[in-house]
């Protein structure tokens, strides 16, 4: 689905390369890679080994960084952040990574998650003297590391990480080495691969194809990575305990060509498809996938069904940002500028329409009236995921069950709210079958809580909508 116009949206990219004579371009290239998790705002600072320098900005990655700017962005390591605002809100001194200078040396950060202790931090900080410049959680870090007395920088971060909760992957980069650190429970996918000699991190793999970096490892749960000018070294800061990779981030916020603890997301969505067409096997006339996250799942069910698949919706590609608007009336408005149904495909056929997700119900029901007005006889929806009926605090932007349409209404409620003629959602249970888990297993791997409740971690009353209960 079209997470800008229906409000699905995950927090962020993170890109970073230690020990190329052309660290910027090559962070260039890996942001540009990683636009999708974020359109609001980018930055980089890079270290030639005696400073850091920063820039970053309001807008895509080929907006802020041109030509001329990446040429004076000299340096031999790099660290990248494409945002898109939850915590935090948006505005420029928000955007990332954040840069703090002092007389013991500077400090960059750039994070992918969502701290749910953030606020409780802030307020000993405070107590204690901080004060803070940007309303987002990533600066919490800062402080706690800048705080932590006369011990070794590994140390000092050691320790702050050690008091974070909730969903976190960093880049914290100083004139002379790169550090990487994924929380406990392993909830943002975080990569390491080899670009020659040069060492380069990024959120998804896609970002390693791209400039042509070579995949070493997945960084763990609870581990500490440092990078300098000696090598690699790494030990765990915690102890990995539940596991809880982000389901979304298979159903929906990766890129296809990425792959997440060894499985490809492809893969993963094709199997989320042929699962659905198990689970929801129904009689129709063609298959039809919403752009671009879905088509891998329509395709699976296109497979296992053996109803053709067709291309009955089409993304327009040259619509610019200026139609992703924050009004709910604007919004819809904007899904007619971003789909088009193909009127030769889909009249007087029985189209089932794949998607991966419902959030608010607006979208579907717009795009179910928009095949139907091209002639579409019947619209079956199928959902490649559960019902989404609990908020996210680790960093997607669904913070209240108010927002959920599957949190206050039934799943037949749903279809008729969205005009559908039959509406289905996967189980959980087949989800995770596709994706590769284990299904009878509850602590599977995967964070389940926008499904079940269940979250990974200590949820904290300050992270809570004041109406919000979990």
């Amino acid at each position: 689905m079209l997470a800008e116009l229906r409000g699905l949206n995950e927090e962020c990219g993170i890109f970073g390369v230690w020990g190329h004579p052309n660290a910027s371009q090559i962070t260039y290239y890996g942001l540009h890679s990683l636009q999708h998790r974020g359109q609001e705002g980018t930055g980089m600072v890079v270290t030639d080994g005696e400073k850091l320098k920063g820039l970053k900005g309001e807008g895509l990655v080929a907006e802020i960084f041109s030509a001329e700017a990446i040429q004076e962005l000299v340096g031999k390591a790099a660290i990248g952040h494409v945002r898109y605002a939850t915590a935090g809100g948006s505005g420029y001194e928000n955007v990332q990574p954040l840069l703090f200078h002092s007389q013991t040396g500077s400090l960059a950060l750039a994070h992918n998650g969502n701290l749910v202790n953030a606020t409780a931090l802030k307020h000993q900080l405070e107590g204690q003297g901080s004060i803070f410049q940007t309303s987002s959680d990533t600066e919490v870090l800062a402080h706690l590391i800048k705080r932590g007395g006369s011990a070794s920088l590994k140390d000092r971060v050691k320790n702050a990480l050690s008091m974070l909760k909730g969903a976190y992957a960093f880049l914290i980069m100083t004139e002379t080495e790169l550090m990487v650190a994924l929380d406990p429970n392993g909830m943002r996918p975080l990569s390491i691969g080899k670009l020659g000699d040069a060492y380069v991190i990024a959120s998804e793999t896609c970002a390693l194809d791209v400039v042509g970096a070579e995949f070493v490892r997945d960084v763990i749960a609870g581990e500490l990575v440092i990078i300098n000018d000696e090598g690699i070294q790494s030990e765990m800061y915690s102890i990995a305990s539940n596991q809880a990779m982000c389901t979304m981030e298979y159903v929906y916020f990766s890129r296809p060509d990425s792959n997440i603890q060894g499985i490809n997301v492809h893969t993963a969505r094709k199997n989320l498809g042929k699962r659905l067409a198990m689970e929801a096997p129904i009689e129709a006339d063609v298959v039809t996938g919403v752009p671009d996250s879905s088509i891998s799942a329509a395709i699976g069910y296109a497979e296992a069904s053996g109803i053709p698949y067709e291309m009955g919706l089409i993304k327009n590609r040259y619509v610019g940002r200026t139609f992703i608007q924050p009004s709910q009336s604007l919004r819809e408005q904007g899904v007619k500028m971003k789909l088009s149904p193909v009127r030769g495909v889909v009249e007087g056929k029985r189209v089932i329409m794949v998607d991966d997700s419902i959030v608010r119900g607006t979208t579907s029901r717009r795009i179910v009236n928009m095949l139907k007005d091209a002639g579409a006889l019947e619209v079956h929806v199928v959902i490649s995921s559960p019902p989404i009926t609990h908020p996210c605090f680790y960093g997607i932007d669904t913070s209240t069950k108010e927002e959920l349409i599957a949190s206050n209404h039934s799943v037949e409620e749903i279809r008729q709210l969205i005009g559908a003629d039959t509406l289905t959602f996967l189980s959980v249970e087949g989800m995770n079958e596709a994706i590769g888990r284990d299904s009878q297993d509850e602590n599977c791997g995967q964070c389940l809580a926008c499904f079940t409740g269940k979250y990974p971690t200590e949820i904290y009353p300050s992270t809570l909508h004041p109406y919000e209960k979990v």
